[in-house]
């Protein structure tokens, strides 16, 4: 999704207040006048609040779902190709946590074609994943004894309780929790 700059400010806007005040008790008003554009051109770019709560985590699921088909694109020994997805997977999702936090927090209240949508571009990611975890059993290097779903929701998991525990702040960076989760996850699924 190509935005321009009001768009980026009503967004940015909407981000801050759903963070700190919650999705559900933010009026559009606030958001327009945080943003200081005016409702006219807020919806000129997004017709509703649904809108704006699917923009700010379409970026991400965009993002990442680029950077999987580049890295998978690259090609590979399929621990390396499952590696540089799991490190990406992370390292983008601590780069939006404010976006993925606020998100998750507000999925319920999407409209059902939203919802709908984002359910079928994290399927669309996670059968590529899963993809992935196909090949390396295929080959003898992932264990066969769990399937393959759980194995995808094991790592997931960790990814999306980031927000309760991570902080940019430290001790760690995002790329040393990137390696570290990275590294349990393929320690806990090789043959």
């Amino acid at each position: 999704m190509k935005t321009t700059h009001v768009a980026d400010q009503v967004l940015q806007a909407a981000l801050e207040l759903f963070a700190s005040q919650g999705y559900a008790t933010t009026s559009v008003q606030q958001i327009v006048e945080a943003a200081g554009v005016t409702k006219g051109a807020m919806y000129h770019y997004f017709q509703s609040k649904d809108d704006l709560l699917f923009a700010i985590y379409e970026r991400m699921l965009t993002l990442q779902k680029s950077h999987l088909d580049e890295i998978v694109a690259v090609g590979g020994p399929v621990e390396d190709v499952l590696r540089a997805v799991c490190v990406d997977v992370v390292e983008t999702s601590i780069d939006f946590l404010p976006e993925g936090t606020v998100f998750f927090r507000s999925l319920h209240m999407l409209t059902e074609p939203r919802r709908k949508e984002v359910t079928r571009r994290r399927r669309e990611y996670h059968d590529e994943f899963s993809g992935l975890l196909e090949r390396g059993q295929d080959e003898g290097r992932f264990r066969t004894d769990v399937p393959r779903s759980v194995l995808v929701a094991h790592f997931f998991s960790d990814v999306h309780y980031l927000s309760h525990w991570y902080s940019p702040q430290g001790p760690e960076t995002k790329t040393e929790v990137a390696e570290q989760l990275t590294g349990l996850f393929l320690r806990s699924i090789a043959a």
